[in-house]
């Protein structure tokens, strides 16, 4: 079993971070210092769960989780430098920072270290999340000690409903576009004027022609959804809004 460290302070650290062609660290000390801070860790960049789920939803929550008091998400991995801004750059995340643990330091530290040799990866951080309120853990939550890699309650809508059960979460909203599509960029920038955020599937990146016609079942760019909802193309998302 895992042993919860809450009450206890974060452990000293220095991490050394690639900025801009140059080497950095950040310390321990300079991001929990006088600071709340949501952090969450999970086995690998690029892995299916942490790509998928982990990272995303964080990245999604962040405008709320820093309207209730939060300054800054951290996403820590056993990961090198070079392979945490490759993932940041591929899922375009800058509302959250990744932080290479290249070494398993804070992992190690935390009581978090665990052996992944059978998957190939050597040393790796079992997934959890935690609120940590100048330089202390407030609340973590560990996930259960299990076969595989069990992802129940260190989601960021666990640790948003933590911090606030009553804080508004943003509407799901996906937008299905083409390249070149003047249409699509009317809808971006609507949905952008109503300070919605959006997730976008372009054809022949995120998505195909038949994917699309299956999703929407139209012909035409774009067509959005929101909150599962089929609105349709930019004429129809104008109305849906105003």
């Amino acid at each position: 079993m895992f042993t919860s460290k809450e009450g206890s302070n974060v452990p000293s650290v220095s991490f050394p971070i690639r900025e801009n062609d140059e080497w950095i660290s950040r310390t321990t000390d300079e991001i929990f210092t006088n600071k709340t801070v949501v952090v969450f860790s999970l086995p690998g960049a690029f892995t299916p769960t942490c790509s998928t789920s982990h990272l995303p939803r964080y990245s999604e929550l962040a405008p709320t989780f820093f309207a209730n008091g939060v300054d800054e998400i951290i996403c820590v991995s056993v990961n090198d430098t070079f392979v945490m801004n490759a993932w940041a750059e591929n899922r375009k995340t800058s509302n959250v920072s990744l932080i290479p643990d290249g070494n398993g330091e804070f992992t190690e530290a935390m009581g978090l270290l665990v052996d992944k040799n059978e998957l190939g990866f050597g040393k790796r951080s079992w997934r959890y999340a935690m609120l940590v309120k100048n330089g202390v853990i407030d609340k973590m939550f560990i996930e259960p000690n299990k076969p595989g890699d069990p992802f129940e309650v260190s989601d960021a809508d666990t640790m948003l409903d933590y911090i606030n059960p009553k804080a508004e979460k943003p509407k799901a909203v996906t937008i299905l576009t083409k390249p070149g599509c003047p249409f699509c960029v009317k809808a971006k920038t609507l949905l952008a004027d109503k300070g919605l955020a959006f997730e976008e599937l372009s054809i022949g990146e995120q998505i195909n022609t038949l994917s699309f016609k299956a999703l929407s079942g139209a012909s035409t760019y774009p067509q959005i959804f929101i909150e599962g909802e089929l609105i349709g193309d930019s004429e129809a998302l104008a109305v849906h809004l105003n």
